[in-house]
């Protein structure tokens, strides 16, 4: 499929099959794809975690505090994305800037990430809710996590919904 369609495509599922999972071809298609994202001065100040099994079980348990991500007790994998220090050229332009490159640049590795697990056929979703010490303490890392991402294949029954948006007026202006 075309970019506008791969994005059109991709939504966050919450309902994830129990009986199949992505395989290691698949979960390695994406990391490629965030492997390749742009970042300022090409620091690439990302670590994907990538979690299944019995660790995903662990994963899923650090994001449902207060009631909340419910569905991730179904979800077979979870990449958890960390942050990694910045290149010397990076931290100094973030210096100069007041910038936060890091975020930016993980961002766009989080979409390079999904946008190839929708063409692998799999399902993702992002999740900012997560009891950060929880986790580090499980994976052994000591950087902060900026987020976890659910990865498996959706369940039959979860279709893809009309995506509601800003109208391309209300979003953006020519100038």
């Amino acid at each position: 499929m075309d970019f506008y369609q791969l994005a059109e495509a991709r939504q966050s599922c919450r309902n994830f099959s129990s009986t199949k999972q992505p395989s290691t071809e698949q979960i390695t298609a994406c990391l490629e794809a965030a492997r390749v994202a742009p970042s300022a001065c090409n620091s690439q100040p990302w670590h994907f975690t990538v979690c299944r099994g019995d660790l995903a079980r662990t994963v899923a348990k650090t994001t449902q505090g207060m009631g909340m991500n419910r569905f991730t007790d179904q979800v077979p994998c979870f990449a958890v994305v960390s942050e990694e220090a910045y290149s010397p050229a990076a931290a100094a332009g973030s210096k100069i800037k007041h910038q936060d490159f890091r975020s930016l640049d993980i961002g766009i590795a989080v979409a390079h990430f999904c946008l190839a697990a929708q063409e692998q056929g799999l399902a993702t979703c992002i999740l900012g809710w997560f009891a950060e010490k929880d986790l580090q303490k499980a994976l052994r890392i000591t950087n902060h996590i900026r987020v976890v991402i659910a990865l498996g294949i959706a369940a039959e029954d979860d279709t893809h919904r009309p995506k509601k948006r800003k109208s391309l007026e209300d979003m953006a202006d020519f100038r």
